[in-house]
């Protein structure tokens, strides 16, 4: 750092008598942090050209699946190792997510749908809607696009499961910027230009009221599904219209909706008998059945610590394990991590960052209190996890401990995941006991895992 020079008033940064100009393009190897000048180019890897990965890959997919990998701890608890699932929110991102392996999408987020630029103004529209009537006929308007997308992900999946989480962020985050909104109206009053300035006042006021002190814990998922049922009513017919639509097709649907950000049963008991009243209908109307599933994100404490309740409504849980860990630590993670967080590891306050690794003593111990809780009353309860966490080798390890069905993250961290869950199976397998001494029992317990590996691994190299 000491060898870059700036020039703030030509715009430039000399380092070792090299000079770069403002605008000038740069590459970055994101595994070594080397800066190179010029745009180097680029290719995306192809996993099925790694001969030697790919039967890596191969043996540790066998190695997960193997029955009573896991012991059952309790009634419905996995015997087989972890599955790997990927977050994707387009059909782009399912097709990579199963290249690189995934067998699930765990995580799709509607939102992002939502910011496509011909859809982003009938988004606003339907927000600044002063009546039900003119909101549903906005949302009409959004359906086939949500529906479009929908089919898209369960073509590319094909009879995999696919997780889709309804609407989460505040609805601010899809109108203008307040600030850059103001300085508009503000200019265009200065200069006298009267056309379109009452539009953009009445649009300045409507975002003004929806201003909220801490919008992250104010309105947005179930709360917002509450408030604005409508929206979610679309998103629900969407699904399983497309869903319809795909099996009608002969394309294998296992579509999963998730409602976010629950923090009590009655949250579920208020808004999923009408998302499924409307899934029911879209059936008969089509003269067709297939499964489907409807769960919840596990995010708030409250939620993990009430998880027996949650479980009578939820059929599956997916940890989202970035809020959780914000709202177990009361952290927020942004200011967090600018900070104080690398002074916190490095004086050795925290072991690690728990937005990168999970917190086993916190947040990981409200992970497998829910878990247990959860399928105390429903054995069958599928669980996941779908934060950041998803690709951490020692995330997914503990995942595999407390009885995760899967874990999901990025498409390009599958092929991390998937050899992480496989050393997590191989590390803590049940091992028959031996009768003897208990030195010897030792010995033969490593024994016997160091025969099961070498014996694993010589079948798959036949």
């Amino acid at each position: 750092a000491s060898a870059i020079k700036i020039n703030l008033e030509d715009r430039t940064m000399t380092v070792n008598g090299f000079t770069l100009n403002e605008g000038d393009w740069v590459s970055v190897d994101g595994t070594t942090g080397q800066v190179f000048a010029g745009k180097i180019p680029t290719s995306e890897p192809s996993l099925e050209e790694q001969k030697e990965l790919m039967t890596l890959l191969k043996w540790a997919d066998e190695i997960s699946a193997r029955k009573n990998i896991r012991a059952e701890v309790a009634p419905g608890f996995p015997t087989r190792g972890l599955q790997v699932w990927a977050n994707a929110d387009y059909p782009k991102d399912a097709r990579r997510a199963r290249a690189y392996g995934a067998v699930g999408i765990g995580l799709c987020r509607t939102e992002h749908m939502f910011f496509e630029p011909e859809r982003l103004p009938i988004v606003q529209r339907m927000i600044l809607a002063e009546t039900s009537e003119a909101r549903t006929e906005a949302l009409n308007l959004l359906l086939p696009h949500q529906r479009k997308d929908f089919d898209g992900l369960f073509e590319a999946m094909d009879g995999h499961p696919v997780i889709i989480r309804l609407i989460d962020p505040p609805l601010h985050e899809f109108m203008p910027d307040e600030e850059k909104l103001m300085e508009e109206v503000i200019t265009m009053r200065v200069k006298g230009e009267h056309e379109g300035l009452a539009e953009k006042e009445k649009l300045l006021e409507s975002i003004k009221g929806m201003h909220e002190s801490n919008p992250m814990m104010g309105l947005r998922g179930v709360r917002l599904s509450i408030s604005m049922p409508e929206i979610v009513e679309m998103q629900v017919r969407a699904i399983f219209e497309a869903a319809a639509d795909c099996t009608l097709r002969g394309i294998k649907v296992k579509p999963e909706i998730m409602i976010p950000l629950t923090g009590t049963v009655k949250e579920l008991e208020w808004i999923q008998p009408r998302l499924e009243r409307i899934g029911k209908a879209v059936m008969q109307e089509k003269r067709i059945k297939f499964s489907y599933k409807f769960g919840t994100m596990i995010e708030i404490p409250r939620a993990a610590v009430t998880a027996d309740h949650i479980a009578t409504q939820a059929q599956f849980f997916s940890f989202g394990t970035n809020d959780l860990t914000q709202m177990t630590f009361g952290y927020s993670r942004d200011d967090a991590e600018r900070n104080f967080l690398i002074t916190y590891v490095q004086e050795g306050i925290l072991v690690k960052n728990p937005f990168q690794t999970l917190d086993r003593n916190g947040v990981g111990k409200l992970m497998q209190r829910a878990i247990l809780e959860g399928r105390a009353t429903r054995p069958e309860l599928e669980v996941g996890i779908c934060g950041e966490h998803g690709g951490d080798p020692e995330s997914i390890e503990w995942c595999h401990i407390i009885g995760n069905n899967y874990v999901s993250c990025s498409p390009f961290r599958v092929p991390i995941a998937r050899l992480a869950a496989a050393h997590a199976a191989l590390k803590h397998q049940p091992v028959k006991k031996v009768a003897a001494k208990k030195p010897a029992a030792k010995k033969v317990a490593k024994k016997a895992v160091k025969k099961v590996v070498k014996k694993t691994f010589k079948k798959t190299k036949k």
